[in-house]
Order: structure tokens, then sequence, then C-alpha cells
């Protein structure tokens, strides 16, 4: 398969692990939940990213994301540990889930298989399994689906999530063929160029996974920021070392008010400096279909920018190198 292939199935994905989500059985939590911590990198670890822009403003308790070897020492008997690694072999989730383990924290985890797979089967944690042997990033919808059902089973969230996918499924499915025609006209826009993407607070997770996308997909480099932190920082870098960049804002209707005058304004300072700034703006009536309809225009975007750049979206080659000479040490 290519990496179209999987862009076009991501509804599939989707309502795919719904269904594996609702008839995954899990074991009871022994103890409250205080906090939650979510091991994970790359494709594996974006979804917890967005899970947290989404979920912060109605969960009761804090959620953090490690990406890397280490653990906050805040980790014990009361925190929710969620491994999300497809490969089931993520050196540094794998590292980071054994402190947890020393911890003596609640495990959940979300793989296809590996050594985290056999890992929870040997520990008795609770496990989701997806289907496993294709690229993380292809099967987002799958791995990122999942962390709502844990946070719904330890008693963090409601059930309400489910219908905004399936509303989200229905969307994109009614909306595909206008989405890769918008994917593929700011595709043409950011050819050539350093692509910079902006979103508001609160979906910036979805402006991380674009980037990631235009990284692996398109073999690009780029940047992300947010609004309004942006403001504070970045917007004073808009004099010197301006050219060729191209700008994406992803907008929401439901972006707060004054970060919506705030990008306004942003654009006309960063308009005397480049004329390429373009907008994407949501659809949906909940953040999840708004989230989902973002992350899946931009995928489209990273696929046909791998094609003008002539390059194979799938391939990997270097991070297989890195992971490579790290096994020898």
């Amino acid at each position: 398969m290519k990496m179209n292939d999987y862009i076009s199935d991501f509804t599939k994905h989707l309502t795919e692990a719904l269904e594996i989500g609702q008839t995954t059985l899990l074991s009871e939590p022994h103890a409250d939940i205080h906090n939650v911590l979510i091991c994970g990198l790359g494709g594996s670890g974006i979804g917890g990213t967005i899970v947290n822009d989404l979920v912060s403003e109605h969960i009761n308790v804090p959620i953090s994301a490690t990406k890397d070897y280490s653990i906050p020492n805040f980790v014990d008997e009361n925190t929710l540990v969620i491994a999300s690694s497809y490969s089931g072999n993520t050196e540094e989730t794998l590292y980071a889930l054994e402190a947890c383990q020393k911890r003596r924290a609640q495990i959940a985890c979300v793989t296809s298989g590996g050594a985290l797979e056999k890992l929870a089967k040997e520990k008795g944690f609770n496990c989701i399994t997806i289907p496993g042997g294709q690229p993380p990033r292809a099967m987002f919808g799958y791995s990122f689906t999942q962390l709502f059902f844990l946070l719904n089973h330890y008693g963090l969230i409601d059930n309400s999530f489910m219908s905004e996918f399936k509303k989200g499924i229905a969307l994109l499915d009614s909306q595909e063929e206008a989405i890769k025609s918008e994917a593929k006209k700011l595709a043409a826009k950011l050819y050539g160029t350093t692509p910079v993407i902006y979103t508001a607070a609160g979906f910036e997770g979805v402006g991380v996974r674009f980037r990631q996308q235009i990284n692996e997909n398109s073999k690009m480099l780029c940047w992300h920021h947010v609004i309004p932190e942006m403001n504070h920082n970045e917007l004073l870098g808009w004099r010197i070392n301006t050219d060729n960049l191209g700008v994406v804002y992803f907008r929401n209707k439901c972006d707060y008010d004054r970060n919506q005058v705030r990008i306004d304004i942003n654009k006309e300072v960063i308009s005397k400096f480049t004329v390429n700034i373009s907008e994407v703006w949501s659809k949906g009536d909940s953040r999840i279909e708004n989230s989902l309809y973002h992350i899946h225009l931009g995928d489209w975007v990273s696929w046909y920018l791998s094609e003008m750049n002539e390059v194979d979206a799938i391939e990997i080659d270097v991070i297989n190198f890195l992971k490579s000479s790290l096994a020898k040490l």
C-alpha cells in the first residue's frame, strides 16, 4: 500500500477502532486515579498530546505526556500510565514503562504487538491490541481512538466521545472530495517553501501532527507554534530570514474569541514579509470533529507534497539507521 491508500482509509480505521475499543475486555482499576501519564513517541505519541488538548477542560485530573526515557516524579500507585507504542518495541516507551512499574502505577497499553504486548500479558496489564504491520503514523486513527476508551474505562471521561467520533466519520466521508481538493491547493502553495503552522491554544496537537506528517511523508522541514504563546516571542522573529516561508493557520469557530482577534492581527504583521498565507477552517460541531477534519486534511497535504517532491512517503531509512545504530550499543 502507498501512503495515500492509508489516508483514504482513515475513516475505516476510526470505525474499526471504535469496534475494537467497545469489544476489548479490561480489568477494573485497583485504586483511585489522581493523574495520567501517556508514554509514546512519534505517530504513537501524538495521540496523547491531542487527547490532552481535547479533554483537559472536562477531566478532573491532570494529564501529562512523556516522549523520553524518563518519567515525572509524581508517578505512583494512583497514576494511570498509558503506554502507546504501535510496534510495541519503542525503546524510550519501554524504558519509561519499566520505571512506572517500579512506582506501582496502574498501567494500560495500546499496541499491535511486540515487547509491549508480551509484557502486558505477562504482568496482566490492561491492553488494547490494534492491527499491526503498518507504518505507525498511518495507523494513528486506531491508537488515538483507544486513548479515549481507556480514559472512559478508568472513569475519567464519559462516553460521549463515541457519538462525536461517529459524527466526525460521517463528516469526513461526506467532505472527502472537498478536503482533497483543498489539500491539493494548499500543497501547491507550500511546495518549495518551509511551512510554518499556527493553531490556537487547545489545538496545538493537531498542528504537531501536521508538522510530523510533513516531516515524515513529504521529507520537508517545517515548524509550528501556538497562539497566544507565539505572540510573546516568535512574532518578533518575523523580520529576518523570512524568505521562502509558507504560513498555514488551522482555525476553528470554537477558538477563543480573543485568540481569533490575535490571529487576524498576526496575519496583518506577517503579511509584510510574505504573501503566502493560508487559512483552513475546520468543519463539525465538536472539538473532536474539528480535530479529525484538520488531521485528515493535513495528511492529504503531506501526501500531495510527497508527490511534488518526488519522494517515497513511507520510506524512513534514516530513522531505521538511527534505531539500528542504537541497538548496537
